[in-house]
């Protein structure tokens, strides 16, 4: 068996917490909705997505990625989800193919 190299894993630095206003606020600013408007869609939105992830159900929604709870702890106050997110990278414009032929 021929030894291979390992690319050890990456830290990450986390920053400061998306709050849910925050939220809210970004989505009325993209979109140009009243955040009267917004608001109730994005409560109801989160409380779809939270109530799927604590059935175990995988979350498929690009661009956000993929999000799949893989452990769960109950403690006697709270449950705490483990969870992975796996999203597709931007394509790499360097590598884009500037021949414009179909493949066949």
């Amino acid at each position: 068996m021929k030894p291979s190299v390992v690319n050890a894993p990456e830290a990450v630095v986390v920053g400061p917490s998306l709050r849910k206003k925050e939220l809210i606020d970004a989505v009325v600013q993209r979109t140009g909705l009243k955040k009267r408007d917004v608001r109730p869609v994005v409560e109801s939105m989160l409380g779809v997505v939270g109530e799927a992830l604590a059935e175990g159900r995988e979350l498929v929604a690009q661009p956000l990625g993929k999000l799949k709870v893989h452990k769960k702890k109950t403690t006697s106050s709270k449950r705490i989800l483990f969870a992975k997110v796996h999203q597709n990278l931007p394509p790499d414009p360097s590598s884009a193919s500037t021949d414009d032929t179909p493949k066949e």
